[in-house]
């Protein structure tokens, strides 16, 4: 007996005005968008109307424009968590206009099951395949794990498959189903690398919970990677550098550390020059989302196994990967965000994380999330769930932004969202800044040391104003936001007159 198929309009008939949905994938990639797209109809129609309409959305990671773009543009989110990168839904969370909750990706499915978040209502889920096997449904996913498993277990009336004809059934297996136990009950998880798998290819339900399939073919809404710049290149020669040094001196093992790398074009560069670079090992890697760079990698036999959430690529590298599937279906495991980030397996396994700054404060305090400490620029993610776990962790950023209006580097974080006790190093394209074993001023010498040229003096002068409170970490709260007040004003902070901060 096969599941009934309804239209997505059929489907989002069924959901209510205040209702809370659970959506697979990881990022766009595994998310539902016909059915998404459909709600944002249904709420232009009902508001048109006079009538209310906004739902509550529960997500793995971010989305992409077909949920969080139209949802966000047609005012149909009430609530949302825990990550997003989409511009439109970050222009009507800077509006106050959402009510966003940043939470860190490895503990979203835990908050589920532990009611924090409210009831789950339905689960919409991204399949390349649903199978009825007697009383039960084998729901094969697409490109991301996210929270499937726990929403499609908690949804209270039921769940929609979106299956989807661009994903190609050749990845039946690719995924590795796993879900935490309930507090206090939990039982070791049982990776002691990053290609073990200790769960189902599927996502297990009663099938009579499966209310509808809506058919469609529907690429995921990837994102283009930038090309690597010359400041890319030499942050990525620079991350390479110091691993080496790092594994000549003894300090990390001669076999090397399993990589994570954040999400993004930057990202995805400085691995991919990790990988072009001879003297690196051969390595594996257990991250949240592999990209492009890390994909062409296992083609060239230097990345031998990857552990990940999704497989966050463009369409031609996703097709790609199905068109050889053969060859990727061992080297390749997808697991929901509660196992690829989850602390217990990062720390087992020794790995190097690799995340990207918006700014760090010369003490080693990184914002990752906010500009100018209040515009949402995209959630935390799942980059504390590697920082403060990791064997090794470290920061890139380019060393301006806003062609050089903007430093990087800057004498207190506008926003904390790792603090120093879990920042070993910071890398911009003018060096690395080893921030292990240091002193607060002695990190802030580290770090000025690999600001922009035209920042230094600035940097340095604050220091020395700073010294006259004295303290473990030197400040001068009336000048510590000088630079971030002279942009605001002004538009570039290297305008920025100490004389008007320092009392």
């Amino acid at each position: 007996m096969s599941f009934p198929r309804i239209t997505a309009a059929e489907a989002v008939a069924l959901i209510k005005n205040g209702e809370t949905i659970g959506l697979s994938g990881f990022t766009p990639a595994g998310a539902p968008k016909s059915v998404p797209a459909e709600i944002a109809h249904k709420a232009e129609a009902e508001h048109a109307a006079g009538r209310p309409f906004v739902i509550n959305i529960l997500s793995g990671a971010s989305t992409g424009q077909s949920c969080d773009g139209e949802l966000s543009n047609q005012h149909a989110i009430g609530f949302r968590a825990p990550y997003t990168t989409n511009s439109d839904f970050r222009k009507h969370v800077n509006a106050g206009e959402i009510a966003y909750s940043d939470l860190n990706l490895s503990n979203m499915a835990t908050q589920i099951r532990q009611g924090y978040l409210g009831d789950v209502h339905w689960a919409i889920i991204e399949a390349c395949e649903v199978e009825r096997v007697g009383d039960k449904a084998h729901i094969y996913l697409t490109a991301g794990g996210g929270i499937s498993p726990t929403v499609s277990r908690l949804a209270k009336n039921g769940i929609i498959i979106e299956l989807n004809a661009f994903h190609s059934k050749a990845s039946m297996g690719i995924h590795d189903v796993y879900e935490l136990e309930y507090h206090p009950h939990r039982t070791p998880i049982n990776i002691t690398k990053a290609s073990d798998r200790i769960g189902k290819p599927y996502v297990e339900v009663d099938a009579d919970r499966i209310v509808g399939v809506v058919e469609c073919n529907i690429p995921d809404e990837a994102r283009s990677f930038k090309d690597p710049d010359p400041i890319t290149t030499q942050i990525g020669q620079n991350v390479a550098d110091f691993l080496l040094d790092n594994m000549k001196r003894g300090l990390i093992p001669p076999t090397f550390l399993n990589l994570q790398s954040g999400v993004g074009s930057g990202a995805n560069a400085v691995l991919g020059a990790l990988g072009q670079c001879p003297e690196v090992p051969n390595f594996n890697i257990y991250t949240e989302v592999l990209q492009d760079a890390p994909v062409a990698l296992m083609k060239q036999g230097r990345v031998l196994s990857a552990s990940a959430c999704s497989l966050t690529v463009t369409n031609e590298c996703m097709k790609g990967v199905y068109d050889d599937m053969d060859f990727f279906r061992d080297k390749i495991v997808l697991r929901p965000s509660e196992i690829s980030n989850n602390p217990e397996v990062i720390a087992r396994l020794g790995v190097c994380s690799l995340n990207t700054a918006i700014e760090v404060d010369i003490y080693g305090h990184v914002n990752s999330t906010k500009i100018c400490g209040t515009k949402m620029m995209n959630g935390i993610g799942g980059s504390a769930d590697f920082t403060c776990n990791s064997y090794l962790s470290i920061f890139t950023c380019g060393s301006t932004t806003k062609g050089g209006a903007i430093s990087s580097i800057v004498p207190f974080a506008s926003h904390i969202d790792h603090t120093s006790h879990f920042v070993n190093a910071v890398i911009t394209e003018y060096g690395v800044a080893d921030l292990r074993g240091k002193c607060a001023m002695d990190k802030a010498k580290e770090l000025i040391k690999v600001a922009h040229p035209d920042y230094r003096p600035m940097l340095n002068d604050y220091l020395r104003y700073a010294e006259r409170y004295g303290g473990h970490t030197h400040h001068c709260l009336s000048a510590a936001f000088a630079m971030h007040d002279t942009f605001l004003r002004k538009g570039d902070m290297r305008l920025t007159d100490w004389a008007e901060y320092v009392k």
